[in-house]
């Protein structure tokens, strides 16, 4: 789920000067967001995974278009977002536009669609953002909602929307190294993102620490997003933790290789998951 997705620009420069003008010498442009980018890699290991979110404008138009898994979005009446990552063969920089104003009638509307959704879903990820006019707590009443349906749930955001989501009681949190500054209380398993050292997991089942082989380079701008995937399925499928663990990070690693957010290097993900260090942590 995607409350603010956005149509994705990537530019491909040498090199990243600022202040000077730059030559691209590639563009691709795909629908994105942090969900989005979750589904497109279920999508592509061949998972039954749909897509949801607000989709506005003639913006909104070219991301549904751009959506290669099924998907059912609520429309708004304000213009999607557009976003512009930039890689110069190192890493990526980018600039993201703040999105629209949802209104109240649009976010009820969103919710008896959300509801229908998770009433048949095993696993929803919610991810990303919150577009203007949206409640601070919206991913708490998404939380609860999808308990009240036997539907698990993984959050990844950011801010008070973590800190009330995570109190909403999610299956995962999955918080990156700063984002835990803002993580209050929770009881739910939360899978720290340490960005190319791997991840942390602290679980009612135990800790662990997950490490890559060997550290990639490229655009790490999805990794987070393969990850997110990962623990979705691995939810779905009751895979015990330090099996998913590994298999997260070799999504995300896969992810960081591949040339756009939200797209994977199938071959590079299978001869990395059996190679991931993971081991008891604390």
């Amino acid at each position: 789920m995607t409350l603010n997705p956005a149509l994705d620009l990537t530019y491909t420069v040498d090199a990243l000067v600022p202040h000077a003008t730059h030559r691209v010498g590639q563009v691709a442009e795909r629908a994105g967001g942090k969900g989005l980018n979750v589904a497109g890699v279920l999508h592509a290991l061949g998972e039954p995974v749909l897509a949801t979110g607000l989709l506005g404008g003639a913006t909104g138009a070219a991301v549904a278009a751009r959506t290669r898994p099924p998907h059912r979005f609520t429309t708004i009446a304000g213009e999607t977002r557009r976003t512009v990552t930039v890689l110069d063969g190192v890493d990526a920089t980018g600039l993201w536009e703040p999105g629209p104003v949802v209104t109240g009638e649009e976010w009820a509307a969103f919710r008896t669609l959300y509801t229908d959704l998770v009433r048949g879903a095993a696993v929803v990820v919610l991810s990303g953002s919150l577009p203007q006019g949206l409640p601070v707590d919206a991913y708490a009443q998404l939380v609860r909602l999808a308990r009240r349906y036997d539907c698990r749930s993984v959050l990844d955001t950011s801010g008070a929307a973590l800190r009330l989501g995570a109190a909403a009681g999610p299956d995962v949190v999955k918080p990156n190294a700063d984002e835990l500054r803002a993580l209050g209380p929770t009881d739910s398993a939360v899978v720290e993102s340490h960005g190319p050292r791997g991840l942390i997991a602290r679980t009612p089942q135990g800790a662990w620490r997950a490490a890559p082989p060997e550290v990639v380079t490229g655009n790490p701008t999805g990794a987070g997003d393969a990850c997110a995937a990962a623990i979705a399925r691995g939810l779905r499928d009751g895979t015990p933790w330090p099996r998913l663990l590994a298999d997260a990070v070799a999504l995300a690693a896969a992810a960081v290789v591949a040339p756009v957010a939200g797209e994977i290097d199938v071959n590079h993900y299978r001869a990395t998951k059996e190679r991931v260090h993971v081991q008891p942590h604390g």
